[in-house]
């Protein structure tokens, strides 16, 4: 299983049977599988998602945005629950590449991505429950 480290950008590989031990970063140290959303900008968010062989799922939004802010202690707490998806944030504003690239027309959006491409895509606040049965539902791994 390759991740790929948010903090340094390494690749690492880790075996199936050791995800749930806590890897860590071979570089930095950094955990891999942080139960919480990383945050991505036009520079990291296609290594991480060509890197990383688990699901990922990236909500795409604004700090402007009143939906965005009310979905994001429900990302949150959906990236706890669901330990083998890594859950990633790309603010639209200062990531203008990525928002054109993966054609956000609204905001908040969020998009699942497997193997690097992109296999689901929603618009519109969501909670946690209904998140994580949007990610089961249209994940091809079991989550």
């Amino acid at each position: 299983m390759h991740l790929h480290c948010a903090a340094c950008g390494s690749t690492n590989r880790v075996p199936d049977e050791r995800l749930d031990q806590g890897p860590v970063c071979g570089r930095c140290k950094a955990p891999l599988l942080a139960a919480e959303p990383v945050a991505l900008d036009d520079g990291s968010l296609p290594a991480f998602l060509e890197g990383t062989d688990l699901p990922v799922v990236v909500d795409f939004w604004a700090d402007w945005c009143g939906p965005c802010k009310m979905m994001a202690p429900q990302f949150a707490a959906a990236a706890r629950d669901m330990p083998l998806v890594r859950f990633a944030k790309v603010d639209t504003e200062t990531s203008p590449k990525s928002s054109v690239g993966h054609r956000i027309r609204s905001i908040p959006t969020l998009i699942l991505f497997e193997d690097g491409r992109e296999t689901a895509r929603v618009s519109g606040a969501m909670q946690a429950a209904e998140l994580s049965r949007w990610i089961r539902g249209h994940a091809a791994r079991k989550v």
